[in-house]
């Protein structure tokens, strides 16, 4: 049996991931990627292997994923061209190289033609790709991270406590990016037990965000309310914070919000449409465990911030 190969070890979710699966496999089953040799060094001295890995650039990664049985790609945190050009590159390296299946983290709903999020096209993108090259494949589409909206939450406690934005009365099963790690790992471990599969890896309740609000209020004695906002509002909103409209604008260093607000504003438009109302226990079959509940994350709430991004798009 070939080795199992882990992308992106230096970044939020990888690292995680790479926590998880040291628990559950040898590490001389173990390859570890990412684009920051630093980030690569702890792993190498306990004896992982490591390579240095950028995927805007598809030389050298064939080479990078060779031995690899199992691939997990963790989806670029850029938007458009460019992360399907990165996608596509390591999809194309790990069939030359061998690999038979790819594990990919996707988003819930990525194949609904009518859902408005931008982000989803880059998604339905790659698992097409990934079909049409023949690969085995797991595709885990993920909920959106509650991480990102507790540190939106909190943005708005220092504020006014009125948290604004366009998703209005849509419902998400909000799933912690620990638990999205948690399965990324499970699904390169059970690997083999799968074929060809889509799994929605969601939180274990659908909610608006004014359920989430209360839990939020709920946990930590603030008084944050909500209020909808249309769409353009909503990019007024993020303009005023110095998000970049896309990823290819400036992000702020410690940014609160550190996605592009296209990104955001679109995802909340398919919220509010219902396009995000997806709960399954394929997290719980997958893992063996319950995902954990949005009122534990704000109740813990300084392990449970979104952080800063890390990706190489250049």
């Amino acid at each position: 049996m070939g080795k199992l190969l882990l992308t992106g070890v230096d970044g939020n979710l990888g690292a995680e991931a790479a926590k998880i699966l040291m628990e559950l496999e040898n590490k001389e089953n173990l390859i570890f990627c990412g684009y920051n040799p630093d980030a690569l060094k702890p792993y190498a001295d306990i004896g992982i292997e490591t390579r240095v890995t950028n995927f805007n650039h598809k030389e050298g990664l064939a080479e990078a994923f060779a031995g690899a049985e199992r691939l997990a790609l963790i989806s670029m945190p850029f938007v458009g061209a460019k992360r399907q050009n990165a996608h596509r590159n390591v999809v194309d390296a790990a069939k030359e190289a061998g690999v038979k299946q790819i594990i990919y983290t996707s988003l819930v709903n990525a194949d609904d033609e009518t859902n408005p999020s931008v982000e989803k096209k880059d998604h339905i993108y790659t698992e097409l790709y990934i079909r049409e090259q023949g690969l085995d494949f797991i595709f885990l589409r993920n909920s959106q991270y509650a991480e990102a909206m507790i540190t939106n939450y909190f943005t708005f406690v220092h504020m006014d406590s009125v948290l604004k934005n366009s998703q209005g009365d849509g419902l998400m099963a909000y799933i912690s990016r620990k638990d999205c790690a948690k399965a990324l790992a499970y699904a390169l471990h059970r690997g083999g037990e799968y074929n060809h599969a889509v799994l929605n890896i969601n939180g274990p309740e659908l909610m608006t965000i004014s359920k989430f609000i209360e839990y939020g209020n709920q946990a930590t004695g603030n008084n944050v309310s909500y209020k909808e906002l249309t769409d353009e509002e909503n990019y007024r909103v993020f303009d005023a914070m110095g998000v970049p409209r896309t990823t290819d604008g400036v992000f702020k260093e410690g940014s609160e919000a550190p996605y592009s607000s296209d990104g955001m504003v679109t995802f909340a438009q398919a919220i509010r449409e219902g396009k995000m109302a997806i709960k399954t226990d394929d997290f719980q079959k997958l893992t063996g465990q319950e995902p954990i509940t949005v009122l534990y994350m704000f109740e813990h709430a300084d392990d449970f911030q979104v952080g800063d991004r890390h990706s190489k798009d250049a």
